[in-house]
């Protein structure tokens, strides 16, 4: 809780070490230099669930989205697996996110479907760092999966500064035909659109009903900047995350978003909103950690 608001964050790497890139290490020191992490894993590089658990909850992160990744060539292999002992440590404040990849993944809806069994709440997916248009029809079948079941789809909306990484596929203009073929699918778009294309990302989340601007790894005191006149509004479509470990501190960034949101003129019920209640929707999750 943050002064008696749900607070989510919807956003958050918690890999084991030895499986990421040196890229994404020299992220997390360059973005991350206020957390130090080392006490959260064993002398191996594996998470310990019980001190991520104690983290978390003393940042007054209510729920955390773990994420996964399979991206070989920028920052690494991260299976659900790997995050399995933290969901079963605390699965109130642990959620999954599944995560697919076309070229490695067929059929792609099987592989889906088994990372829902082990407990996902969303599929994530990264052309970005893996390589193909977010409208490939590789990944119709589970884009229809999701749609059936009311699964939401994360979608890395945003630049990515990783060698290997193909910027261009970030653009969500490139999304128009899936939503135009999955009217009902609930699409967030992961990074707010950053880089190049704020006005885009938050025009399609004030537009479609079932697109959420999910704004981690934007530093909040810069919302006003990217966003504009639009950020009163969308706090209503926002989804508040940090990209963990790569961020000065979960509460640090909570409280500068409640605060560049009242300053918009934002009311208690949109900062309520923006913090965890939209996510608590989004994803399915309870009022408590």
């Amino acid at each position: 809780m943050l002064e008696g608001n749900l607070l989510v964050d919807a956003h958050v790497h918690v890999a084991r070490l030895p499986t990421l890139s040196a890229d994404w290490q020299s992220w997390r020191a360059a973005f991350g230099e206020a957390i130090s992490i080392e006490h959260l894993y064993d002398d191996d590089g594996v998470p310990v669930p019980a001190a991520i658990d104690e983290y978390f909850a003393a940042e007054g992160a209510d729920h955390v989205l773990l994420f996964t990744e399979h991206s070989p060539k920028t920052t690494g292999i991260q299976p659900i697996v790997d995050v399995l002992p933290l969901a079963e440590y605390n699965p109130d404040r642990f959620r999954l996110v599944a995560n697919i990849n076309p070229h490695l993944h067929y059929p792609i809806a099987a592989e889906l479907a088994r990372q829902v069994s082990l407990g996902a709440v969303a599929c994530k997916i990264h052309p970005v760092h893996v390589g193909f248009e977010p409208a490939d029809r590789m990944l119709y079948p589970a884009y229809s999966w999701s749609e059936e079941r009311g699964l939401p789809v994360i979608v890395h909306c945003g630049t990515s500064t990783f060698a290997g990484s193909v910027n261009a596929y970030g653009d969500p203009v490139l999304l128009d035909p899936v939503f135009r073929d999955f009217p009902d699918l609930t699409v967030v778009l992961a990074h707010g659109g950053r880089g190049w294309w704020y006005e885009q990302a938050s025009f399609l989340a004030l537009m479609r009903p079932t697109v959420w601007l999910e704004v981690s790894g934007l530093p909040p005191q810069r919302l006003p900047d990217y966003y504009g006149a639009a950020l009163p509004r969308l706090a209503d479509k926002m989804i508040f995350g940090t990209d963990w470990p790569g961020v000065p501190g979960v509460q640090r960034n909570a409280r500068a978003l409640q605060k560049v949101l009242v300053e918009a003129g934002c009311d208690d019920g949109h900062v309520a909103a923006a913090l965890g209640a939209n996510a608590a929707r989004v994803f399915g999750l309870g009022s408590t950690s």
